[in-house]
């Protein structure tokens, strides 16, 4: 049914973007500076390159400057970037700026794209994503208690967040809101673009989390009484949670593709130590313990690409496949967890430290058991839909033997 072998066209892709990450964008790691990234001097030259080799902005249209592409084809060149922390900005396509672009390209007024989408498909700007609150579940947008309401011509958006990505240095971010409390759940909020420069934007602090590789760190933002345009509203009161999905899906391939890069670079780090550590007379890739870790890595690996591929291939057809980008999410990031784990654990004391980029791969790991959605609801997710085929089979089976 599923025939994911590449075509032209997407080899030639992988081909180039592997050229352009091993002759420019590994040797250029050692510079990043941890929640800046590359200095402007080195990164914009490497963004050039890409973009020269049409590579630039995988999951934009080409209206706007990216490669207008489809899932499968974005999910093939992810997984090659994202073999380094730095992969994704030097190819433009990082998050939380890849899904803000998305939304913008879906809802955005014509005037919203050129004051907002143009520079950020450019890469002249940052942004961030303000939707995670203190107080409330970061895994149910449906809670949450920040608000904007509408006075006169104006909405006044009071707002307490966290986990902001990206804050420190963003131009504008994307907001989600209440703007009609008494709605059914699934319309109460609403998405504006707001300035970072705008009076009543205040980033409280950068909150310290494991990881060094997201420019602007994950910040605290609070919002008191902070005015924007009635042109600032982001597609139509009451899509906030309709939008917000629209950016999740696309965005969780991403992740998975990514990871997929990363689970194969630790994967390789473990093959080349083991080819080459003495354990005696023999290396260690000749000890049979060494053989089921390399073995377990590359099934886990293989497994998950091929769920994220399947995932893909619906999105493709038009299709939602929530279950599907569930199953992969849920599986990719444990698959990349344990991975590295087992790199680290055959590379011993040495895997700890810097000199290989294990250490540092692992620390950024472990949070994608937990963003765009925890293992415990994607699980929920892929349950409640197992349960749902299966009782309208029965229920079809049960018609269809009465007659």
């Amino acid at each position: 049914m599923f025939d994911f072998t590449p075509n032209g066209a997407q080899k030639a892709m992988v081909d180039k973007a592997t050229k352009i990450m091993h002759n420019y964008v590994f040797p250029n790691e050692k510079y990043m500076v941890p929640h800046r990234g590359l200095p402007q001097e080195i990164l914009k030259p490497l963004q050039q390159i890409v973009k020269e080799n049409g590579l630039w902005a995988g999951h934009l249209p080409k209206d706007v400057g990216g490669m207008g592409m489809g899932f499968v084809s974005l999910g093939l060149l992810s997984e090659v970037i994202g073999q380094s922390p730095i992969g994704p900005y030097v190819f433009g396509s990082m998050a939380p700026d890849a899904g803000n672009g998305e939304i913008l390209v879906h809802a955005a007024t014509e005037e919203q794209k050129q004051k907002y989408l143009k520079p950020l498909a450019d890469y002249e700007v940052r942004s961030c994503f303000a939707m995670t609150e203190p107080e409330v579940s970061g895994s149910d947008p449906r809670t949450l208690q920040g608000t904007a309401i509408k006075d006169g011509n104006e909405w006044i958006i009071n707002a307490h967040k966290w986990f902001t990505t990206g804050a420190e240095g963003a131009a504008f971010a994307i907001v989600m809101v209440v703007t009609d409390p008494e709605a059914e759940p699934h319309h109460r909020t609403s998405l504006f673009l707001v300035d970072t420069g705008t009076p009543g934007f205040e980033i409280v602090r950068e909150v310290p989390v494991m990881g060094d590789h997201y420019i602007g760190g994950h910040c605290e933002v609070r919002f008191h009484n902070c005015r924007i345009s009635e042109n600032n509203l982001l597609g139509k009161r009451g899509d906030g949670f309709k939008l917000a999905q629209l950016r999740l899906g696309p965005g969780r391939i991403t992740h998975c593709m990514r990871w997929l890069g990363v689970a194969r670079r630790s994967l390789n780090e473990m093959i080349a130590y083991s080819l080459t550590k003495k354990d005696g007379a023999q290396t260690l890739a000749d000890s049979q313990i060494i053989q089921n870790d390399l073995a377990d890595s590359e099934a886990e690996i293989q497994a998950s690409r091929l769920l994220t591929l399947q995932a893909a291939w619906k999105m493709d057809q038009g299709d939602q496949a929530r279950k599907e980008v569930s199953l992969a999410k849920l599986y990719g990031a444990q698959v990349l967890n344990n991975v590295i784990d087992r790199a680290i654990q055959n590379l011993g004391m040495l895997g700890l430290t810097p000199n290989t980029p294990l250490e540092g791969l692992y620390r950024e790991a472990r949070a994608a058991r937990i963003y765009d959605g925890a293992d415990e609801v994607h699980r929920m997710v892929v349950a409640r839909q197992v349960l749902k085929n299966y009782q309208s089979k029965e229920k079809l089976y049960e018609q269809t033997t009465s007659q």
